[in-house]
């Protein structure tokens, strides 16, 4: 099969449109032709360290402006970045480092002053490049890739997976090629479109937004962290038009909003990280918000089922259809196709969908089988063929025999008035098997009690779904991408730590 060439996305969109905007920071706003002379001088920078083509090169950095610079340079000079979060702890940096075989790693200087990455720990050959370093140094004419191979690696970005150590997931340009087209003729793309991005550029919701900019000659509105009045106000001011969020920022939004609405420019919220309580949907129904729930991870570069506009009120809680270029069906435990209404895993296919993962071929030959991914979520289709998921394989509460999906009874507690978070975990028990806890976090100043909480539940729910303890607690543990981490969840409950009953 001949290889798929493109012009570099960058440089194509850089002679298409060149006075468009490309991004606004702060104060700041640069058109892609601003955007691309900044990049190719980056560029010639990052050659004159040694960076070429071949090299895998970390990159720990915030949300900024210069962050878009350089993950552009990188592209222009085809070396493939590793994605790294910076919430991640010192150890298991250099764990991703390492397994990356990165040769270079890009970071912002406070992360060497505080010790984000330890030098004393870094086994060489690994060249650390500061911003300040990058800024100081000479530009050379960089050897430019003016065409790409869509079947090239861009990123890699690690996933926590829920056992083990993370694995490397490989996305290539036409994984994010086919990703950003998906996303358009779904959503469809006007000249007015505006993308607000606060969710982490190292994290696939983030990066997918940069890609679509260039692609859809579409400008970005950079956020360095999400804050929900700022939000507010620059959706206003800057005219956005749509916004990738999780449950818990949309939630904020609501919240803060009050009496308020947003303009009427505004054309969605697109909506990831797990599936949304109903509560929260109602409430955007009522304020005029469409949101479109999505469904999509880090190997599928981004959403792969969404919900498409007309279909949001009657299907609501569903993540949708499959975006026009992907397949998904629901298997069972024997191999078969689920029929409508039975649950099964969730098993995609498309050219979005990642190759494999970086250096595992065991993995990647268990997950990925005649092109479908095996996603380890659960699920099910209706008549109409929506999706809804349920959970996470590895979250599934077997009880007694009866299986229990964490997502369901976080929906109800969520409905409770007085819950504004709530994450439930399954525990070892001798009689069971496995019980359900939940943990809840409550609204100042009232006065929730286990006991209320469970009758809440038993007059909603199957008695053997009801949580078996009630934790309450400040804060729920979640991932750079907002996501409940509910393994850590079962961690609190031995580790007895953030929990009161």
């Amino acid at each position: 099969m001949d290889t798929q060439m493109m012009p570099n996305f960058l440089i194509k969109r850089a002679f298409l449109t060149p006075n468009r905007t490309a991004v606004y920071f702060q104060d700041q706003s640069f058109s892609f032709k601003k955007l691309y002379d900044r990049s190719l001088e980056t560029a010639g920078r990052l050659q004159a360290f040694g960076i070429n083509k071949n090299h895998f090169v970390g990159v720990l950095l915030t949300n900024h402006l210069d962050t878009v610079v350089i993950l552009f340079a990188l592209q222009l000079l085809g070396a493939k970045a590793v994605m790294l979060n910076h919430r991640l702890t010192s150890t298991e940096l250099l764990w991703q480092l390492r397994d990356s075989k990165a040769s270079f790693l890009i970071l912002e200087d406070f992360f060497l002053e505080t010790e984000k990455i330890k030098h004393q720990e870094i086994e060489q050959p690994l060249m650390t490049i500061t911003k300040k370093q990058l800024k100081e140094c000479e530009s050379t004419p960089p050897v430019v890739q003016e065409e790409i191979s869509l079947a090239d690696i861009c990123t890699i970005m690690y996933t926590s997976g829920t056992t083990g150590n993370p694995k490397g997931v490989i996305q290539t340009y036409g994984n994010h090629w086919w990703s950003s087209t998906g996303s358009a003729l779904n959503l469809g793309t006007i000249e007015s479109d505006c993308w607000l991005c606060s969710v982490p550029l190292f994290h696939i919701s983030g990066y997918s937004i940069l890609m679509r900019s260039v692609i859809y000659g579409m400008p970005i509105v950079l956020h360095e962290k999400f804050d929900e009045e700022r939000t507010i106000q620059d959706i206003q001011l800057k005219r956005v038009t749509i916004m990738s969020v999780v449950g818990t920022m949309l939630t904020q939004i609501v919240n803060r909003l009050e009496e308020r609405r947003l303009p009427d420019f505004f054309r969605c919220m697109l909506l990831g990280g797990g599936p949304a309580p109903l509560p929260l949907l109602e409430a955007c129904v009522n304020k005029d918000i469409p949101v479109f729930q999505t469904y999509g991870m880090t190997e599928t570069s981004s959403q792969i089922v969404t919900l498409a506009p007309e279909d949001s009120l009657q299907k609501l809680g569903s993540a949708g259809k499959p975006l026009f270029p992907s397949q998904v069906r629901i298997e069972l435990e024997n191999g078969a196709i689920a029929g409508a209404g039975l649950a099964g895993e969730i098993v995609v296919k498309g050219p979005n969908v990642t190759l494999g993962y970086l250096y595992r071929p065991e993995v990647t030959r268990d997950k990925i089988r005649n092109g479908w991914l095996y996603t380890g979520d659960i699920g099910y289709m209706d008549e109409e063929g929506f999706l809804y998921v349920m959970d996470r394989r590895s979250d599934l509460i077997i009880s007694g025999g009866e299986n229990i999906y964490p997502a369901e009874l976080e929906a109800i507690l969520l409905a409770h008035p007085d819950v504004i978070e709530a994450g439930v975990t399954g525990i070892e028990d001798p009689k069971w098997g496995q019980i359900p806890v939940a943990f809840i976090v409550k609204k100042e100043g009232t006065a929730l009690s286990q006991e209320e909480i469970q009758q809440f539940c038993t007059e909603r729910l199957a008695k053997y779904k009801v949580p078996k303890a009630v934790y309450f607690t400040e804060h729920l543990p979640r991932n750079a991408a907002k996501k409940l981490l509910r393994r850590k969840l079962r961690e609190w409950v031995k580790g007895n730590e953030h929990c009161s009953d």
